[in-house]
């Protein structure tokens, strides 16, 4: 099971941290993802790592400027913000899967994220 936490009211410009924490021995196992959602539109991708740490992607609208990592050992990965515009404000999830071949699934509850101009 995975819980997003970390969200808040923030102005543009601004960084934030977002962390995703997982439970049970497999986390490690799992490639992590970021996914946004505005109220009335679908949710998209942000950003996710590899089981490893080693390969991470993102979405184009976030490059340069959002930054994601994970620590196995914590069971925890994390969404670094920076450089934040209003378009940022989103709820933010985090999700898993064991394979590239399979969509992300068992979403954690979300944080909510605002950026104020």
């Amino acid at each position: 099971q995975l819980q997003a936490f970390g969200g808040g009211l923030v102005q543009a410009g601004d960084s934030l941290r977002l962390s995703c924490a997982g439970s049970g021995r497999t986390f490690s196992s799992y490639a992590i993802g970021w996914f946004r959602q505005v109220p009335g539109k679908e949710r998209k991708f942000v950003a996710s790592v590899s089981w490893s740490g080693a390969n991470t992607y993102y979405a184009d609208s976030v490059k340069g400027r959002f930054a994601i990592s994970r620590d196995n050992a914590k069971n925890t990965v994390y969404l670094q913000m920076n450089s934040l515009k209003p378009e940022d404000t989103a709820v933010y999830y985090c999700a898993l899967r064991n394979s590239d071949y399979v969509p992300f699934g068992s979403w954690g509850q979300g944080t909510l994220v605002t950026v104020s101009s």
